[in-house]
């Protein structure tokens, strides 16, 4: 029997493909119903897939080339006939954010049609039942859950990392990967929001717009477009989770500096505009920017609200411009894994058969989805990782033989 830990994104893959051999599959899973993270994403829509994989803009501590096999082993397009034809699941694109949504828009019909997929094909689940322990024996596996004992051939871990704990998560996979001799790097909220501690722009709330963000530490760098929206908190929008983690992964030597262009203007756009306009400057910024946020920014400009664009110093204009272009972004910390996307870390992906994500460390194990070391940026990027992953590990659960040692 092969044996599947999570029925999540990347373990409802997996136990489909592994069904696919033949052997009998049974999946493990602590939730009453499994995909909770399917069910929240997307805003209750579940971003399916992006429109295209951009391998590059994903991060790791491991091999970038390994995750750019691992993406390609299951291109979009074929992963797009998987779920409308055989999972039954018709997708639409949705232009402006370049990701496939659900035809319904309901991300409960995507967890369904897995599970129910699975099911066709054979796979048991067992809900509500937590993993406990997992030791290995000679040919076999000896798992016991919160139901009792039971042998597997083979065990593929889709347990997740440990981002959104109210979905499930708890790390328990990672854990199990340690005390099996895989090397772990350090794991750490990714796609998360930012806070600060006094929340300077608590007023902004609801404030959203589109924006250039770079994020720069002694370690990484990461830049982003797209949307940004001010929190009572601090800051959210999918241009800042990308960045996120270059803030999270601070250590004592070094603070990550993040700074927002918030147009698509450059320094030379504004100063052109600015020396040619007239009337008051907060109508000038407000034709690009949300006028609440023209009025900050003049207003920490040291500029007086009912100054006009002609009047304006030569200083007053240089200091406006440079906080239009290159705003230094007043951050203290992150929402953590509570509010986290995604896990960053996880296990090292040399530790992986490339070919099957069969452990290199414990044979007749096999790994996918989060709790491996990498993670895309936000829009399709992350579940594209999981089904390629869980698909992996499935089929190379299911090549192993069953008399295999």
């Amino acid at each position: 029997m092969i044996m599947v830990m999570g029925a999540g994104a990347a373990g409802l893959a997996a136990a489909i493909f592994a069904a696919r051999s033949g052997q009998p599959v049974t999946v493990i899973e602590s939730t009453d119903d499994g995909g909770r993270k399917i069910l929240i994403s997307g805003g209750g829509r579940c971003n399916v897939l992006p429109e295209a994989l951009e391998p590059g803009r994903f991060v790791t501590d491991s091999s970038p080339a390994l995750v750019r096999r691992f993406l390609r082993s299951w291109p979009i397009r074929a992963q797009r006939e998987f779920f409308e034809r055989e999972a039954g699941i018709p997708l639409k694109l949705e232009a402006e954010t370049r990701k496939w949504f659900p035809v319904s828009d309901r991300a409960r019909d995507v967890r369904d049609g897995l599970v129910e997929l699975a099911r066709r094909n054979g796979v048991r689940f067992e809900f509500g039942t937590e993993l406990r322990t997992l030791q290995p024996g000679p040919g076999h596996w000896s798992v016991n859950t919160s139901r009792g004992d039971v042998e597997a051939r083979t065990v593929i871990l889709a347990t997740g990392g440990l981002s959104v704990p109210a979905t499930g998560s708890t790390g328990t996979g990672l854990t199990l990967a340690k005390t099996f001799g895989h090397a772990v790097h350090e794991t750490y909220p990714a796609l998360t929001p930012l806070v600060a501690d006094p929340a300077r722009h608590a007023h902004l709330s609801g404030v959203s717009l589109t924006v250039s963000i770079q994020a720069r530490s002694d370690r990484v760098a990461s830049d982003a477009d797209g949307g940004f929206l001010f929190t009572h908190r601090g800051y959210s929008g999918p241009s800042v989770l990308d960045v996120s983690h270059v803030a999270v992964r601070r250590d004592n030597s070094s603070r990550a500096t993040i700074r927002v262009r918030w147009t698509d203007w450059n320094e030379s756009d504004w100063r052109r505009e600015l020396a040619g306009a007239s009337g008051l400057i907060v109508h000038v910024i407000a034709r690009r920017l949300p006028k609440r946020l023209a009025e900050h920014l003049i207003q920490e400009s040291g500029i007086p609200g009912d100054r006009r664009a002609a009047e304006l110093r030569r200083d007053e204009r240089a200091t406006l411009v440079d906080r239009l272009v290159r705003y230094e972004l007043p951050w203290t910390g992150d929402e953590g894994y509570k509010k986290a996307e995604v896990t960053g870390g996880g296990v090292a992906l040399d530790q992986v058969n490339p070919r099957t994500l069969e452990s290199l460390r414990q044979p007749g194990l096999f790994l996918c989805g989060e709790m491996l070391d990498a993670f895309g940026p936000i829009g399709g990027h992350n579940f594209a990782w999981a089904w390629a992953t869980g698909r992996l590990a499935g089929l190379g659960a299911g090549l192993r033989s069953p008399d295999q040692s």
